[in-house]
């Protein structure tokens, strides 16, 4: 791990050489692929052919590839055969996206990012004894595709089944109980597996892992985390805002040498790692086979596709992520905004996705799936609205909702039947969705809030919005403008 910190170091005071040696090595791979073929791969030479002959796509614009890919195809959009697809939340078409997992991207990302979010918490606190015990890890499920020659799920649940055996030695649950997909039954199992280990260092979504703890407890018969696992001193963390939750961990373990560190590790590949304590945000791994382009988000908000290089970033400007990978996405828009904390070296905070979205709870809610359902809902109850927007809601400790305020233009005759007929839409639209609202455990009902008395119309009338152009925000990971519309009520 010590000679990892000097690579690290490396490509940080070389950035931009090591992001050139990644592209040329990407694009040596894709002349191999029918991606390739179809986009004159043999013709690239440099950046600017490379912007030339491949156009920025989304997942909608690759999704026949990927389909291709996920029928056992070989060679399409990377050498070879691909064995893992990782499920995400959906897209406009589909209720899941699924993002394919090169043995490349798997073990030269996914793989060596954690190695690496380890080393540079041993760099930084030389004196743990997090090797000492064992890491307790949160997962999802996996399943077989239709074709049985490949593997589909979230995944953290294909990281784990994917572990090298070595690493099973120094984990729990075991691996049988890790990819279980009835989570009230997997929670328990884990709990009764963990509660006498020696926990030293934990991973996984907040939101479960919460669940997980107060469980401990509960057997256990402990008042703390602390007490249950005294020498408990990390949790690795991402995919969604700490904050929220952050008061909980430490009420649940109040100890003095706890340490919290996010990773950025998306589907589509591991991006950034805290290697500060505290954070000055995550840095950019830039040898993990993943080349990176910015779009400025006051370009793209206006169409404008003209991305910027590494080399040219600004500090505190929000961009747009354009990812080519060693798992084969070839100028991926992957819909994330971050902004640059620092520029030597070259670090990163997640400050918004380029779709509206709501992803409190790790459920990536987005605008397409509200409008459609909502549609949908109003289709079955002979019912319309004038507007609607969706804020987060904390119902207890652990859990929450979301509060729907909708202004009917002709109300249902039970809004009761109308909110249940909307979730059920909702979760046929988004998996995440759906997992986190199994048996209420995350996410609970949602509830409506009625608007009747021009709330929206003040709300766009204070903010300087009123306009053809200018319209209620239909998402929000915050409650500023749902406070705002109950005190108006």
């Amino acid at each position: 791990m010590k000679k990892r910190i000097r690579k690290i170091n490396k490509f940080k005071d070389s950035p931009i050489e090591t992001q050139n040696k990644v592209l040329n090595y990407l694009i040596s791979k894709g002349k191999e692929t029918i991606f390739g073929n179809e986009h004159n791969f043999n013709q690239i030479s440099d950046y600017d052919s490379f912007k030339k002959e491949i156009p920025i796509r989304t997942y909608e614009e690759i999704a026949h590839y990927v389909d291709r890919v996920r029928n056992g195809e070989e060679n399409i959009l990377w050498p070879g055969k691909i064995k893992w697809f990782a499920k995400s939340s959906g897209t406009t078409n589909n209720k899941s996206k699924y993002i394919p997992i090169s043995k490349e991207s798997l073990n030269d990302g996914h793989f060596k990012g954690g190695k690496d979010m380890l080393s540079l918490y041993g760099n930084n606190f030389p004196n743990s004894s997090i090797y000492n015990g064992k890491g307790l890890m949160l997962g999802g499920s996996i399943t077989e595709t239709q074709s049985g020659k490949a593997k589909e799920g979230d995944l953290s649940a294909i990281l784990l089944d994917e572990f090298p055996f070595w690493v099973n030695y120094h984990r729990i649950p075991d691996i049988e109980t890790a990819l279980m997909s009835e989570w009230e039954e997997k929670l328990e199992r884990i709990a009764q597996q963990a509660v006498n280990e020696n926990i030293t260092n934990l991973t996984g979504v907040p939101s479960w892992m919460l669940i997980l703890l107060k469980e401990i407890i509960k057997i256990s018969g402990k008042k703390s985390i602390s007490e249950v696992w005294p020498n408990l001193e990390l949790y690795m963390h991402g995919g969604v805002n700490f904050e929220p939750y952050r008061s909980q961990f430490e009420e649940l373990i109040p100890s003095k040498k706890m340490s919290y560190l996010e990773a950025y590790n998306a589907s589509e590949g591991l991006m950034g790692l805290q290697d500060k304590s505290p954070s000055e945000g995550m840095l950019l791994m830039l040898d993990y086979g993943i080349f990176y382009e910015f779009i400025p988000m006051e370009k793209f908000s206006i169409g404008i596709m003209e991305p910027t290089k590494l080399n040219d970033v600004e500090i505190n400007k929000k961009y747009t992520i354009v990812i080519s990978t060693n798992g084969g996405l070839w100028r991926y828009l992957i819909g994330d905004i971050i902004e640059f904390t620092t520029l030597h070296p070259f670090r990163i905070k997640i400050s918004g996705r380029t779709k509206n979205c709501i992803n409190t709870f790790g459920e990536e809610l987005m605008v397409h799936n509200t409008d459609t359902a909502i549609l949908n809902a109003c289709n079955q109850h002979n019912c319309s609205i004038r507007d609607y927007t969706v804020a987060p809601i904390y119902i207890s400790e652990n859990s929450g909702g979301h509060q729907w305020y909708i202004e009917f233009e002709k109300t249902p005759k039970n809004t009761d039947k109308f909110m249940q007929d909307l979730d059920e839409n909702l979760q046929n639209l988004n998996s995440d969705y759906q997992a986190k609202r199994t048996k209420n455990l995350i996410l609970k009902l949602p509830e409506l809030v009625e608007i009747k008395n021009n709330e929206f119309y003040k709300w766009l009338s204070e903010n300087n919005r009123l306009g053809g152009q200018f319209k209620v925000p239909r998402l929000s990971e915050n409650r500023d403008i749902a406070d705002y519309l109950l005190e108006l009520q």
